[in-house]
């Protein structure tokens, strides 16, 4: 049986950590978008916006925490692991903010291959900013364009889910990863 390792992207506030807390509550294995942890960290030690402040330093602990998401998510015992976020989403936010970064940053991308992305599209109406979660809906739509340019940049079919409620939502993602026997 082939692992399916399989991503739930979008920009800022699409819900997807309310489908990967939604695909948990079901039983699934998921791992957690880890922007957050690393920007709490950071708070600790007094940098109050690491993404802005030193968004190359920023960039690559994400850069490694995602490798070790998706090495991790190989190792597992079950069939299918959902991330929140793959690797190309820290090169999709660089090329957003206009940053350059080193060349291992594209390696990560095609060395470590996902099965599915699923993606979210920008949605005014559950659109919330928080702590964390600096930018506006008109940024979030424009990360959006960027991860959808760069997912493609690294020949991955990008399959949009439906706007609908989280358990709507939740259920096409399953029907369009589990294999039909």
């Amino acid at each position: 049986m082939q692992k399916e390792i399989i991503v739930i992207i979008g920009g800022p506030g699409t819900g997807k950590t309310t489908i990967i807390d939604g695909l948990m509550a079901l039983g699934y294995c998921c791992y957690p978008e880890i922007s957050r942890e690393v920007t709490m960290e950071a708070k600790k030690q007094g940098i109050e916006q690491l993404f802005l402040e030193n968004p190359l330093l920023f960039s690559e602990l994400l850069l490694e925490g995602r490798k070790k998401q998706h090495n991790n998510a190989i190792n597992e015992p079950h069939e299918i692991v959902f991330l929140d976020r793959g690797i190309p989403d820290v090169l999709a936010y660089m090329h957003y903010i206009g940053d350059s970064y080193p060349s291992h940053f594209d390696l990560a991308c095609r060395e470590n291959k996902y099965t599915k992305i699923f993606i979210l599209p920008p949605w005014k109406e559950i659109y919330v900013s928080d702590d964390e979660r600096y930018e506006n809906y008109e940024q979030a739509k424009l990360i959006y364009n960027h991860l959808v340019e760069t997912y493609e940049n690294y020949s991955y079919q990008l399959i949009e889910v439906p706007k609908g409620s989280v358990e709507e939502r939740i259920q096409f993602i399953l029907e369009n990863t589990l294999v039909k026997k």
